[in-house]
C-alpha cells in the first residue's frame, strides 16, 4: 500500500468585486489528489510488433503494391515515345489526342540469332532491324510487343518469334525477311 502525499490546501480566494457572483452558483471547493491513470499493453503491442517484423513489412509492401496497382500506369504509352500516342499541344494550349483504330496482327519473324530470341518474354518490346548484304542496317518495326516464343533448337542457325504489329508494320516484317537477315533489340 502506498502512502500519497496530503493534497496541497486549495482553499479558493474570495472573488475579485468587479465580478459578479451569481446566486446558484455552487460553491468552490478543493480537488481531490487521485492517483496516475496507467494504461497497460503499451509495451506489449510494441513488443510484439518487434517480434512480428516480418509480417509488418510484408503488410506494407501488400499495401504499397495494391495502391500502386490502383494507381496504374499514367502516361507510359507517351513515355515510351510512341509515335500517335500523344499530339502536341495546339496553339490554344489544349492537348489534341489522337484517335486512330489500328488493326494489329501477330506475325511470326524468324530472328537470325537464336540466342537472343532466347532472352526473349512474352510482353517485351523490341525494335527488329534489318541487316542487309551491304552492311546498312535499318529498323523494320519499332516497339513491337512479342506475343508468343517457341522452343528454340540450339542446333538451328535462327529462330521464330511472335510479335504484335500493326498490319503494315507486318507487311513490311515479311517483305525484309525475305530479303535480310533480321535482328532484334530490346526496348
Amino acid at each position: 500500500m502506498s502512502v500519497h502525499p496530503p493534497a496541497p490546501d486549495l482553499s479558493v480566494h474570495p472573488p475579485a468585486p468587479d465580478i459578479a457572483v451569481r446566486a446558484d452558483t455552487p460553491p468552490t471547493c478543493a480537488v481531490p489528489h487521485f492517483a496516475p491513470v496507467r494504461v497497460r499493453g503499451g509495451r506489449h503491442q510494441l513488443r510484439r510488433l518487434v517480434r512480428h517484423r516480418r509480417r509488418a513489412v510484408a503488410l506494407g509492401l501488400a499495401v504499397t503494391a495494391a495502391a500502386l496497382v490502383a494507381a496504374g500506369p499514367r502516361d507510359s504509352e507517351r513515355a515510351r515515345g510512341h509515335p500517335g500516342a500523344y499530339a502536341p499541344p495546339t496553339a490554344a494550349g489544349e492537348p489534341v489526342r489522337e484517335r486512330r483504330t489500328v488493326e494489329t496482327v501477330t506475325a511470326p519473324v524468324r530472328i537470325a540469332d537464336g540466342a537472343t530470341v532466347r532472352l526473349l518474354r512474352p510482353g517485351d518490346r523490341v525494335d527488329v532491324i534489318a541487316a542487309h548484304d551491304g552492311g546498312d542496317a535499318k529498323v523494320v518495326a519499332a516497339g513491337a510487343r512479342v506475343t508468343r516464343v517457341p522452343d528454340v533448337d540450339p542446333t538451328e542457325s535462327g529462330a521464330l518469334v511472335m510479335l504484335s504489329v500493326p498490319r503494315t508494320t507486318a507487311a513490311r516484317l515479311a517483305g525484309a525477311g525475305a530479303t535480310s537477315r533480321l535482328a532484334v533489340t530490346l526496348c
